[in-house]
């Protein structure tokens, strides 16, 4: 097995949150206890996807402020909230709202775009406006702004018995340094380095200047550093679906087998007129996929992750991989727990 060039220094996983429409609490709950075991077995971060008009998380800002209750220490974070569907500024506010009662660690990833099925929501997400609504990168700008303290008004003082500030409060120190952008594409990942933020790159990317995955991913997270102020020291994070099996039952194995194998077709070539090009689970011992992530050419220029939980396993199955992932996966990557290096 090829050595890495530097130990993995931070390990996180990321979850959809499904649940049941009958009893929508207990997916939800599921959720909460996944993170509180991803706390216990020394991960970095939690990250949470983002669903609309689904039966997965919508609000993940609200499930992460109770997230943040449960816990004390993992980092929690969203890959990511569309920013479509979102005010700019009411989103700063629930975000600094959330890191303030996380004592500091929400790492909000967002990305741009119309909202999907845009033309049959638009009435009802923008009634008014929906022609006229901006989902280019300006959307993403008027965040960081009001997270990172600009004024949002050229009013302040006080009237009458009130006080009011011209920046968005609360205001959150810090929380504009942990901004991602989640982007599949040359230009975003431009975009995202020359506006110093983070850089959240996952197992869908476009295929614009070649058909091989890692090459594509490799590109895009050396095209982020280049334009980013930090230069080699920007931070990125790879989201590659992985499924450790040391501990795997053999009806776990076999239905974690069936999964990959039914999405496989989809990575043999780019996809629709976006030519997305989709990366391959990897399912196997931690030592077996350890070697995969050692090959992977993207993989050996950064050094944190956050893994993709696969969408539709249940409560067990999730126990299991995280358990490996922390327990077995982790250390051969050469990442050591938090709660060891604490």
């Amino acid at each position: 097995m090829p050595l890495p060039s530097q130990p993995l220094r931070k390990l996180g996983f990321l979850t959809i949150g499904l649940f049941d429409e009958a009893d929508p609490r207990k997916g939800h709950e599921s959720t909460l206890e996944i993170i509180q075991l991803g706390e216990r077995l020394g991960f970095d971060s939690a990250w949470l996807r983002h669903r609309h008009l689904q039966y997965g998380i919508s609000s993940p800002v609200a499930v992460l402020a109770a997230a943040s209750q449960r816990t004390t220490r993992i980092e929690l974070g969203t890959a990511v909230i569309p920013l479509g569907w979102e005010n700019p500024l009411r989103l700063a506010e629930d975000l600094a709202t959330v890191d303030i009662l996380s004592g500091g660690r929400l790492n909000p990833g967002i990305s741009v775009g119309p909202p999907m099925h845009y033309d049959q929501v638009k009435q009802a997400l923008y009634p008014d406006t929906a022609d006229a609504e901006d989902f280019g990168y300006d959307r993403v700008a008027r965040l960081l702004d009001f997270v990172r303290g600009k004024p949002a008004t050229d009013f302040s003082g006080v009237e009458g018995f009130e006080v009011f500030s011209d920046r968005v409060q609360p205001h959150a120190p810090g929380l504009g340094r942990r901004l991602w952008y989640g982007g599949g594409s040359l230009r975003s990942a431009q975009w995202a380095g020359e506006h110093a933020m983070n850089f959240l790159t996952s197992s869908v990317v476009k295929a614009e200047e070649s058909e091989d995955f890692a090459e594509v991913q490799l590109s895009h997270v050396r095209t982020f550093r280049a334009h980013h102020p930090d230069g080699d020291r920007a931070r990125v994070s790879q989201g590659l679906v992985v499924i450790p099996t040391d501990s795997a039952s053999p009806e776990q194995r076999a239905k974690y087998e069936a999964y990959a194998e039914k999405r496989l077709p989809r990575t043999a070539t780019p996809q629709g007129p976006a030519r997305l090009m989709f990366a391959p689970d990897l399912v196997g011992t931690s030592a077996e996929i350890a070697e995969q992530l050692y090959a992977h050419a993207a993989f050996r220029e950064i050094d944190e992750v956050a893994f993709a939980l696969p969408f539709t396993f249940e409560h067990d199955d999730y126990v299991q991989i995280l358990t490996d992932i922390a327990t077995r996966l982790g250390p051969a990557l050469g990442w050591q727990a938090s709660v060891q290096r604490a």
